[in-house]
């Protein structure tokens, strides 16, 4: 689409009211904003925002241009337009309209111009997006943001409608909710949470969790939500998975209810963060609301921590522009409006129902109908009751549901029910089986259903929760291919043979993100070969919060931007059909047997619990190869004939698969291992047969309240403890600093070269560290360049920052630093001496002379240090990229060696100057080239970029 025509009430404001513009103006004001937004683009290629701004948008706070960047797009102008800014514009110009006066000033078109020019980059600018004024605009950067976009335009508008008490709905509007999240952040506030803190969610579906999860947010704390206690029986085992799940976040404060709060209290001794516990009410500050924080879009905005299917649970890392990215590209693929109905049931710690029903309703604004799980569970019927009632036109479920309903709803019970608006029932969450999307369908058809609502999608949490929509109008596509070719070449070859495996379509990738098919070396595959489905986009996650080791699995490869989702899939005509999980694929005789197949005909074997089958492979040292073992609940009634039902369920799974399971283990109700939102835990049951668990006796729930209390007290005595330790590190620490950093400085300033310089401080460095206690580990030493031609970046979190890298650093470097230091007769000696580079951070023309000062520096031989963020704050997480270090790097066409530094912020962070006990670290990436294929600003762009994912990879999982 082109740009389009400036008004005319733009053009006369750049001139004097009351004349008409220059005409050569005409075709220069959309021009210079493309030139803008281009620029834009090119620094922050994920967030796309820019054709979303406009003349009176900050060139710095809204299009993120730092001083370098400015300098760029003078050039640009300069270059591309034809038209001559001068050197004032770079300090003073804070907008494009600003910019607009300068060439006014400067008389317009530059004498030797003869028209008009196309500004040139590789990106064509983004166009914004038509969508109707009820959307939030691209620009609406934050869920805070975006909530009080809706606020300011209808905040009596009913965004939710909600089944909390009986079958009596409560309507909540943009306003109800307001309230209650300003009170909330207001009392949040008051217990002394920074920004970025973590705020754990432990509450069922209702009004109180929507006024915690926003009352968090508002607060500019981090919201964590938690699943609560199913059933007595099970009170140790979710208390030993809760506590892992705020250990990891570092939870400080927790909201709940009145009757968790005997079990909140024993956290308070597992969770060392953990100051608070309460209700909403308990927590809430009516009196005094609070006004929002200040948040960015690379802020964190939850973290959704997975339900664990394949292991323990994992804190998946989510920014507002992850989130927001997510939504708008959903809403854009399914085509939803403010006029839609949104019917759940789903669980709010649940990613499906969090983001993709409850963010989504108050994103797009339309409304949403919400009730209990255990209100859906205890009588299906409701569900589709309330999507009659309301006209619900969209509503979402994973498969497990749709055959609930089929089960439970007999035909009497579907007479009166009105399906016929219900265009879009999303089936995802877990396993998409082709006969439950037919028979639903078939079935329901009665109802009014149309024969193309059923959308069967895929998505995950760490790609914010949606990743896959079919065409819409289309209704579910099923292959069916040949068995024995897929099973054994992984090909997926169409056939109508009975003996076929059957799999659904989960449609195409979200606009704006991409997929792909590899083997196991990394390499794209053809259509309809299976192989490792990975994706990227803007909805992916930086990784997992505190886990370095599953962070790095996640990404694929050193550039940071496949990721892998864990699932196997293989693409025909664009489409993508999902197979399973990698690791729950059972491999026996050279056979690929999948999981969902068995389970499910194994669960429609009479006396077998359906939903409650556990198919996994175990492995066989004598044969080296797997058995399939069959773990299956079975109802207390049928289990008297066992010899019977066992038979039957080996009939079963040889009619589905060819051949018989090695071991079927029939065992009684609640053994098969679940998460939180219902799916079989299958690695869980594998290490429950492999440790012979199976015959445990069950705990009584005294007895495990009574372990848990034992168990809180030790670990208080413990806590105690380890607060003397942390004491006596901080005075020993802040003792050592004293009596050697003066001696230091001095030997340091009396020294006459700066490699001895260096060389004695690198040894003293080490020798304080090791005597306060906080030796560091250092990796990737190796990754240094044999010269001293290249540039190392790092992420900036304490003033101690410095001397972890001297103290890790056997060879001189030159610190950049900020020029007011220069002039600081001890720090500005000091630095001096270990040879550092002074820079100017707020003067953009001295900035220029400044980068090419270091590339200068760095050519003749000396490596360069640099913090890109330039300051630090308290708060977890990076700030954005400044370009010089990056620039200055293009332009000697040397390499980024980007530094990751662990446990500085918790050793000594903003804002503190008692160190507390930490575990430091330093880790040297791999060195990062230049392209040469590209201009100079670009690859300084790409090398901030690629150096940005590589520390922020690094940091989200290793940072306290």
């Amino acid at each position: 689409m082109n740009e389009p025509r400036p008004r005319q009430d733009d053009l006369r404001s750049i001139e004097h009211p009351g004349l008409s513009p220059a005409p050569d103006l005409e075709w220069l004001l959309p021009r210079l904003l493309a030139t803008v937004r281009c620029v834009s683009d090119e620094l922050r290629p994920q967030a796309r925002l820019a054709a979303t701004l406009g003349l009176d948008h900050s060139l710095e706070r809204d299009y993120g241009l730092d001083s370098l960047a400015r300098v760029e797009l003078i050039a640009r102008v300069d270059r591309d337009l034809g038209v001559a800014l001068g050197e004032a514009a770079l300090t003073e110009a804070e907008t494009p309209r600003d910019l607009l006066r300068f060439i006014t000033r400067t008389g317009g078109r530059a004498a030797d111009t003869a028209g008009p020019v196309e500004p040139r980059s590789t990106q064509q600018p983004p166009v914004a997006d038509t969508a109707p004024e009820s959307y939030p605009p691209d620009a609406v950067q934050t869920l805070v943001a975006v909530f009080e976009w809706h606020l300011q335009r209808h905040p009596d508008r009913v965004l939710i409608t909600l089944y909390e008490n009986g079958d009596q709905p409560v309507d909540l509007s943009y306003a109800d909710l307001h309230r209650d999240a300003l009170a909330l952040a207001a009392g949040l506030r008051a217990l002394g949470l920074d920004r970025g803190d973590k705020v754990a969610i432990m509450l069922p579906t209702g009004r109180e969790f929507f006024a915690a999860f926003f009352g968090a947010l508002v607060a500019g704390a981090v919201p964590v939500p938690l699943y609560p206690p199913a059933r007595p029986s099970q009170l140790e085992d979710h208390l030993k998975r809760i506590t892992g799940i705020m250990r990891n976040a570092q939870a400080r404060v927790l909201v709940t209810v009145e009757r968790a709060k005997p079990l909140a209290h024993l956290l308070r001794a597992q969770v060392e963060t953990l100051q608070t516990v309460g209700t909403v009410a308990d927590l809430s500050l009516a009196d005094s609301p609070a006004a929002p924080a200040e948040l960015a879009a690379s802020d964190i905005a939850f973290l959704q921590y997975t339900s664990g299917s394949t292991g323990d649970p994992k804190g998946v890392i989510l920014t507002h522009a992850n989130l927001l990215a997510n939504l708008r590209a959903m809403w854009r693929a399914s085509k939803v409006s403010s006029t839609d109905t949104f019917v759940s049931w789903l669980p709010l710690y649940h990613d499906m129902g969090l983001i993709g029903a409850w963010l989504g309703s108050f994103t797009v604004g339309f409304r949403l109908v919400v009730m209990s799980p255990l209100a859906f569970l205890g009588r299906p019927r409701r569900w589709l009751e309330a999507i009659s009632h309301h006209g619900g036109t969209l509503s979402a479920g994973p498969n497990f549901a749709y055959e609930l309903c089929m089960n439970r709803i007999d035909d009497a019970a579907m007479v009166g029910l009105d399906l016929s608006r219900w265009r879009l029932a999303f089936n995802g969450a877990e396993a998409v089986s082709p006969d439950t999307v037919t028979r639903f369908g078939q079935r329901f058809a009665a109802c009014g259903l149309s024969p193309t609502a059923m959308t069967p999608v895929y998505g995950l949490a760490e790609a914010s929760v949606g990743l896959l929509f079919p065409p819409l109008g289309r209704g579910p596509r099923i292959d069916t291919i040949e068995r024995d070719t897929f099973e054994q070449e992984r090909r997926a070859v169409p056939s109508q043979q009975t003996t076929a495996l059957r799999f659904v379509a989960c449609g195409r990738v979200l606009p704006g993100h991409r997929i792909r098919i590899v083997d196991g070396a990394g390499q794209p595959l053809p259509e309809r070969v299976e192989g490792r489905l990975e994706f990227c986009g803007p909805s992916a996650t930086a990784g997992y919060w505190h886990a370095p080791d599953l962070t790095a699995r996640l990404f694929s490869d050193d550039q940071g931007e496949w990721l892998d989702t864990g699932d196997r899939a293989y693409l025909a005509e664009g489409e993508v059909f999902v197979t399973g999980r990698v690791k729950d694929i059972v491999i026996r005789g050279g056979r690929n047997l999948y999981p969902q197949e068995i389970e499910q005909a194994v669960g429609e074997v009479k006396g077998v619990r359906t939903g409650c089958v556990a198919v996994f492979g175990l492995r066989d040292t004598g044969s080296g190869t797997e058995r399939l073992v069959v773990l299956a609940e079975v109802s207390p009634r049928e289990a008297r004939d066992t010899a019977a039902l066992h038979e039957a369920v080996s009939r079963a799974v040889v009619a589905a698969i060819g051949e018989p399971a090695d071991d079927i283990l029939l065992v009684p109700p609640h053994t098969v291992l679940k998460t939180s939102s219902g799916k079989v835990r299958r690695a869980a049951c594998r290490s429950l047969v492999e440790q012979g668990g199976l015959n445990t006796p069950k705990t009584s729930v005294r007895a495990q309240w009574l372990r848990l209390a034992l168990g809180a007290l030790g670990l208080r005595l413990h806590h105690g403890l380890q607060r003397c330790l942390s004491g006596w590190f901080g005075v020993r620490a802040f003792v050592l600093f004293w009596l050697m950093v003066p001696a230091a400085w001095l030997v340091t300033v009396l020294l006459p070269t700066q490699p001895l310089a260096w060389r004695f401080c690198h040894r003293a460095a080490r020798l304080l560290l090791r005597l306060a206690g906080a030796t560091p580990t250092v990796h990737g030493l190796e990754h240094l360049p044999a010269d001293a031609r290249f540039v190392l970046v790092s992420n900036h979190a304490s003033y101690l920052d410095g001397l972890l890298l001297v103290a890790a650093l056997d060879r001189p470097v030159a610190f950049v630093a900020k020029r007011e230091l220069e002039r600081q007769w001890v720090a500005g000696r000091f630095l001096k001496r270990l040879g550092a580079a002074f820079v100017e951070r707020f003067d953009p023309r001295r900035s220029v002379a400044d980068a090419q000062h270091m590339a200068d520096v760095v050519q003749s031989g000396q490596a360069l240090m640099v913090f890109p963020e330039g300051t630090f704050v308290a708060a977890p997480g990076l700030l954005p990229f400044r370009l010089g270090g990056f620039l200055a790097a293009a332009t000697a066409k040397v390499p980024v060696v980007p530094v990751t530094l662990g446990g500085t912020r918790q050793l000594l962070g903003d804002g503190r100057w008692w160190p507390r006990p930490a575990v430091l670290s330093v880790h040297f990436g791999a060195p990062l080239t230049v392209a040469p294929e590209l201009e100079t600003f670009s690859a300084a762009v790409q090398l901030r970029d690629r150096a940005r994912r590589v520390i922020a990879r690094r940091l989200a999982s290793t940072e306290t």
